[in-house]
């Protein structure tokens, strides 16, 4: 064999033994990467090969994790096998070229912190009410820089009551001190705010929730001859939806203040607490004394988010529903202790013979107690569910007189329909209708009288007598009424 001939077979036999290698893309020809796969059958290239996510068909074969066979060999793949006869690859580690790291996440923006929202403020910053100041005392005050901001003609009491706007230089305190230290100032104080006890909303199936069964509290069938229904029955509230259904052929009169200096409350809670009154019975939301004349005087405001009413305010709605004839009050609210309101609240009462009926409020069970259920003339309520089981945010303390239902509550929506309620609101219409039952039956009794009957009838629930949860227990109203309900 000629020389060149055996120098041919001795250059060809040492090439087809390197390694196969393949160019890294972008890098110049002379350097080379081992490729992590070969150019077989992956995703559909040529032979058994296959890999995780492939959705192809073909033959038996096939991986971990695709929808369907394998397109090459019908031997059984998964990740990490080699690739039929194929020869194990060799890789060669270039000097000074390494895989790239991989990029590090870029940092989440975190999310911005809202401030928490202030408190609702307890009182107006710049007022003090009055209730009986003389002509005397106020032209003293106004020399001392006071100005009156408004007033009111207390009717049934004879009185005046006003909002004073306090002098530059003087606290609040110290304006109250000040206002106090005259011989007809002495109720003053501060304008405090009060709010509906409402806590929150949800759904029901209808009328025949628990609220009523847990008390035996029969539904009537019409308005007419029902038990109480020749009460008259007040009530302080936010505004009332009148087109609602459950107020056809109702006895409803609505009277609204502060429409001039403040944006008007919303019909939600007031529409509720009358329908739970005086609901027509042949509607989702039947009242539990349907036929009795209801007298509401809407005292609420909303500022901002915050809806709420003032001593200032609720001095007058008392004494509208003085005027209009009210024998029992339903005060579905709560606030702070006012002076000028306490001597109100006293005088319906014990003067005008006026049954007052609050809720204990919505602040948790370590709270202070609310007014004006904490006053000793009113018969403080708290809400319990159906289990007797007291509200987890009622209020507690010596204050509280009976338990009602308060705890998914059915009563009327806001515009249309009904929903339940859950409050210490929606506890107290029970015992309105309870006395405004008893005040129909023994006319002769006294406001006062009233309400120690209701509380000796009481069915004790926690511990044993009267505790400062429950007060004297459950509202228990058998034999209220001779008339059929």
């Amino acid at each position: 064999m000629p020389r060149f001939c055996l120098l041919f077979l001795l250059v060809l036999g040492l090439v087809s033994g390197l390694p196969q290698l393949v160019l890294a893309p972008g890098l110049p020809g002379g350097m080379a990467l081992a490729d992590d796969d070969d150019g077989g059958g992956d995703d559909g290239g040529g032979g058994g090969g296959n890999d995780d996510d492939d959705g192809g068909g073909g033959s038996s074969g096939n991986d971990d994790d695709d929808g369907g066979s394998s397109r090459g060999s019908s031997a059984r793949n998964d990740d990490d096998d080699d690739r039929g006869a194929a020869r194990p690859r060799r890789v060669i580690r270039l000097p000074g070229l390494r895989r790239a790291a991989p990029a590090a996440p870029a940092p989440r923006r975190a999310a911005p912190v809202q401030a928490p929202r202030p408190p609702a403020p307890d009182f107006a910053p710049s007022e003090i009410v009055t209730l009986a100041l003389d002509e005397t005392d106020l032209a003293a005050l106004l020399a001392q820089g006071f100005t009156v901001t408004e007033e009111a003609q207390i009717t049934t009491l004879g009185l005046t009551s006003r909002r004073l706007a306090i002098p530059a230089g003087l606290t609040l305190t110290e304006a109250r001190a000040a206002v106090r230290t005259l011989p007809s100032g002495q109720d003053a104080d501060f304008n405090h705010y009060y709010r509906s006890e409402q806590a929150f909303d949800g759904s029901c199936k209808g009328a025949d929730c628990p609220a009523r069964q847990m008390i035996a509290w029969p539904a009537p069938s019409s308005r007419l001859g029902t038990c109480g229904s020749s009460v008259t029955l007040g009530m302080i509230d936010t505004d009332i939806n009148e087109d609602h259904e459950t107020f056809a052929g109702a006895r409803l009169e609505v009277t609204r203040l502060n429409r001039d200096r403040a944006d008007p409350s919303k019909a939600v809670h007031g529409t509720a607490v009358a329908a739970l009154l005086v609901g027509d019975p042949s509607t989702r939301s039947p009242g539990l004394v349907p036929g009795a004349r209801l007298v509401a005087v809407d005292t609420f405001h909303r500022q901002g988010g915050d809806e709420r009413s003032d001593s200032f305010s609720l001095i007058q709605g008392l004494d509208l529903l003085a005027q209009g004839g009210a024998q029992v009050v339903n005060l579905s609210l709560a606030g702070p202790a006012n002076t000028a309101l306490a001597a109100m609240v006293d005088r319906m009462v014990m003067e005008q013979n006026i049954v007052v009926v609050a809720a204990v409020g919505n602040d948790g069970p370590r709270a202070e107690p609310a007014h004006p259920a904490a006053l000793a003339p009113v018969i403080a309520v708290t809400a319990v569910d159906r289990r007797g089981t007291v509200f987890r945010r009622a209020q507690r303390g010596e204050a509280v007189d009976l338990a009602a239902p308060g705890v998914n509550v059915w009563t009327a929506a806001s515009i249309s329909g009904a929903r339940w309620k859950t409050g210490t609101s929606f506890a107290v219409p029970f015992v309105t209708a309870a006395a405004a039952m008893l005040r129909e039956s023994r006319p002769e009794l006294t406001a006062a009288e009233i309400a120690q009957a209701l509380v000796e009838r009481a069915r004790d629930l926690g511990d044993p007598g009267r505790d400062p949860v429950y007060g004297a227990g459950l509202l228990n109203i058998d034999e209220l009424c001779d008339s059929p309900l």
